[in-house]
Parts: structure tokens; C-alpha cells; sequence
């Protein structure tokens, strides 16, 4: 199988949505380095608006992700309400 990742920077704005990624991935595996954050995952990973929203309490547009980003691999499928990072057969 083939692995997707999505790496961000270490900072407060990344905590709760790392933190939902790890929710709505339970596969995932998390690398951390002194600044940033590495998430790998087989074959497909899912950033939901929703869950982000729930963990903050506020609004977020998954557009503003792309700032804390550093990189990321996969083929990406992105809507207002979830980024999903995966790899075609």
C-alpha cells in the first residue's frame, strides 16, 4: 500500500487541528519533529471542517490550513468541508 502524509508546523494554531486529524484517522502515525508535524497514513487521509470546529469551538476554513502546511504527498481532493489526501490505483 501506499502512504499519504500532510506535515505542518508546530505551533498553537496546528495542536486542535492535528488533534482532529488523529480523531477522524485512528491509522494514522504521528512524527514529531522539534518544528513540525508529520502525519502518515496508508492509502487515504481525511481533514474534516467539522471536527476542527467541534475541538475549537470555532469556525475554520480549511482553506487557512494551507499557511501551517509544510508539504504534503498524495493526490488531493479538497471541498469547503473536508481535505482528503490519497493515492490512485
Amino acid at each position: 500500500m501506499s502512504t499519504v502524509f500532510l506535515a505542518l508546523q508546530t505551533n498553537e494554531e496546528t495542536r486542535p487541528i492535528i488533534e482532529a486529524i488523529l480523531q477522524d484517522n485512528p491509522g494514522a502515525v504521528v512524527d514529531e519533529q522539534p518544528a513540525m508535524v508529520k502525519i502518515n497514513a496508508e492509502r487515504e487521509l481525511i481533514v474534516r471542517r467539522e471536527t476542527i470546529e467541534e475541538i475549537t469551538g470555532n469556525g475554520y476554513d480549511l482553506q487557512s490550513l494551507q499557511v501551517n502546511m509544510i508539504t504534503m504527498s498524495g493526490n488531493l481532493d479538497q471541498t469547503d468541508d473536508e481535505i482528503r489526501l490519497f493515492w490512485k490505483a
